[in-house]
């Protein structure tokens, strides 16, 4: 068990995923702001380099790798700088951390479904969660919103989409959006590096090519689900849970510039849009201090100089990923977890150079078409069911080898 600490008026933030970009611009906000918070634990996956360098700056009073290895060596590494430090390892250490009385905030950005124990686990001690997760609401929305509601949780979203969108809808966000007056939301995506590309480009990507995103500096996951699309497939999920939107009221638009991050439209014909430099330090200093604003270190965005804004319809034909997402989210069930798992083994096999570019919805299509879709009840039942997508999609990256 942890050690309590005795209570300050100070708010202390976890942060679940401490060296990855979200991570790390979170940190940055918050030392523009010492005087209002405080790191109270880090968690990093297996980066023991990076995560010493955060443990010697931040002082956190736990650190938390998922990796046991990891984490002795870290240890080690602490100890010989005399730091106070209590470094943990696993699933478990991750709930505690983010469940422990004396933490207000949790950032929830630890990419993938290794992210979702410890989301539940501050949803249900009833923290503030910064939710820059995907996988927690397009694996679990029901269970993770039933446990928000239980736990009496806030639920901020940090994807610039769903923070623009949540900034837009109107201060009582409570039923559905009809009974907010509103007709729609709009995603706004970038399109990603290839939205001219044609299919036979398409097909000859390299990891270095999709690796390069245009606007946004992100981790590799989820860059490669930007050059697919299934990013914003996946934001379609997350908008159907965070808004209680239906399939219908949730539409994608490409948007180049990203300097519209979303926007909502009213029944009476007003559209709402939340624009900004593309950073995500605005979105994570919006969730930090909300309802209040704080100055985030992101610079004005200067409208003269972009000058123009350009919008298209995302192409089904040459980006089936997002087809595929709203495909899973009209199935409902077990189908987005199956559709998250395939697309992590997919994407994880196209940075190892197994598979090709246009191979990754080609494989998730084929584990949606034999997968068996039954509601989901249980977290037990959830890491059953996306296990067995894994295996699935496992089997088909060899055959595609």
């Amino acid at each position: 068990m942890l050690d309590k600490l005795s209570p300050q008026k100070i708010q202390y933030v976890t942060i679940l995923g401490a060296t990855g970009t979200i991570g790390l611009q979170t940190l940055d906000v918050i030392s523009q702001h010492a005087e209002r918070f405080a790191i109270f634990a880090l968690a990093a996956n297996s980066n023991v380099k990076g995560m010493y360098a955060l443990c010697e700056k931040y002082q956190p009073s736990y650190a938390v790798m998922l990796q046991q290895s990891a984490a002795t060596l870290l240890a080690a590494q602490l100890k010989s700088i005399g730091s106070s430090t209590v470094v943990l390892h696993g699933d478990a250490a991750l709930c505690e951390i983010s469940a422990h009385e004396q933490v207000d905030i949790v950032m929830a950005a630890i990419v993938g479904a290794a992210g979702l124990h410890p989301a539940m686990a501050a949803a249900k001690a009833g923290k503030r969660i910064l939710l820059a997760n995907k996988e927690t609401l397009v694996m679990a929305g029901n269970l993770f919103m039933q446990a928000v509601a239980d736990g009496g949780a806030t639920l901020l979203p940090i994807d610039s989409e769903h923070n623009a969108i949540f900034q837009a809808l109107p201060q009582n966000k409570q039923g559905s959006l009809a009974s907010m007056g509103v007709k729609r939301v709009l995603l706004t995506a970038s399109g990603g590096p290839f939205r001219n590309a044609t299919i036979a480009e398409l097909k000859a990507v390299s990891c270095a090519q999709a690796l390069n995103h245009p606007n946004w500096v992100m981790g590799p996951k989820i860059t490669i689900d930007s050059a697919t699309l299934m990013n914003k497939g996946l934001e379609v999920i997350e908008a159907h849970w965070l808004f209680n939107a239906l399939p219908e009221q949730i539409d994608v638009v490409v948007h180049p510039q990203s300097v519209i991050h979303s926007m909502v439209e009213y029944i009476d014909g007003s559209i709402l849009a939340q624009l900004g430099n593309p950073d995500m330090r605005t979105p994570i200093a919006y969730g930090l201090a909300y309802p209040e604003r704080l100055t985030s270190g992101v610079g004005s965005l200067d409208l003269l100089t972009t000058a123009r804004l350009d919008f298209s319809a995302p192409d089904l034909v040459r980006f089936p990923c997002l087809r595929l997402a709203y495909h899973a989210l009209n199935a409902g069930g077990s189908a987005p977890a199956i559709l998250n798992a395939a697309n992590e083994i997919a994407v994880a096999a196209f940075l190892a150079k197994k598979i090709g570019f246009m191979d990754i919805p080609q494989l998730i299509e084929q584990v949606l078409s034999v997968a068996h879709i039954e509601p989901i009840e249980s977290i037990e039942q959830l890491v059953l069911i996306d296990g067995l997508a894994r295996q699935s999609a496992s089997v088909r990256v060899e055959a595609l080898c």
